[in-house]
C-alpha cells in the first residue's frame, strides 16, 4: 500500500498528471492508475484534490461515483 500513498503523494505536485473521467463532466474528475488499482480523484485547485477512493480495476466504479 506503500506504492498508492505515494502515487497519491505525486497529485499535491501534479494534479492533472491523470486521465479525465469522462463520465462526469460538471467536474475536473481525473484517475490514476496503480498496478490493478484505479484512483479517481477531484481537482479543487493547482495544488489541492480530493481523492474519490481506491478501486480494484475489477469492480464498477460508476456506479460510486456519480
Amino acid at each position: 500500500m506503500a506504492g498508492i500513498y505515494e502515487k497519491i503523494q505525486m497529485l499535491g505536485r501534479q494534479p492533472r498528471i491523470g486521465h479525465r473521467y469522462e463520465p462526469i463532466a460538471d467536474r475536473e474528475v481525473r484517475e490514476i492508475l496503480y498496478g490493478h488499482y484505479r484512483i479517481p480523484y477531484l481537482v479543487m485547485s493547482d495544488d489541492d484534490v480530493e481523492i474519490l477512493g481506491v478501486f480494484h480495476s475489477a469492480m464498477d466504479i460508476d456506479r460510486h461515483l456519480k
